[in-house]
């Protein structure tokens, strides 16, 4: 007998190992428990038809109902985790997909990360620009206002505010 658990082939190994698979077999298991749950909801209501018929010699005509009250309460506890199974069988499911998405993505994120970190280490060069904003007479990109070259150039470049 093997004593290594991880050796022995397991079939819902597989169904972990692929989000499909998973989420066929988890929508089964929850089409099994739906129908569990209509069985009970039956259940329910013939037990208390039954339970609230039952009158024993003696009673006033709520004693029968108060009896049946535990029996009932319980039936609906038991409804009500048969639905929230269902309900967080499905978004199982549905976290399952979301968690392969995001290992598949994860890759290109740390890349983009990583070229972000380099980027902010080592910034890329610019040209070096003249630091008065003058090259040669011809304004510097970027500033709001022209500085003339010499006094017979203010007609030409003035600008109205």
């Amino acid at each position: 007998m093997n004593s290594d658990p991880f050796e022995t082939h397991s079939p819902l190994r597989d169904v972990a190992a692929n989000p499909e698979a998973m989420a066929r077999y988890l929508a089964d298991v929850q089409r099994v428990l739906l129908d569990i749950g209509r069985n009970l909801e039956t259940l329910a209501m013939e037990t208390r038809v039954h339970l609230r018929g039952t009158q024993v010699p003696g009673d006033r005509f709520y004693h029968a109902r108060l009896r049946a009250l535990p029996v009932e309460r319980q039936l609906k506890a038991v409804l009500s985790h048969v639905n929230d199974l269902a309900e967080g069988l499905e978004k199982t499911a549905y976290k399952r997909k979301a968690f392969t998405d995001e290992v598949n993505k994860l890759p290109k994120l740390r890349n983009e990360k990583e070229l972000a970190k380099a980027r902010k280490k080592n910034p890329p060069l610019q040209p070096s620009q003249n630091p008065t904003g003058q090259q040669g007479g011809q304004q510097a990109p970027g500033h709001g206002y022209s500085v003339p070259t010499n006094i017979y150039d203010l007609g030409k470049n003035r600008e109205s505010a």
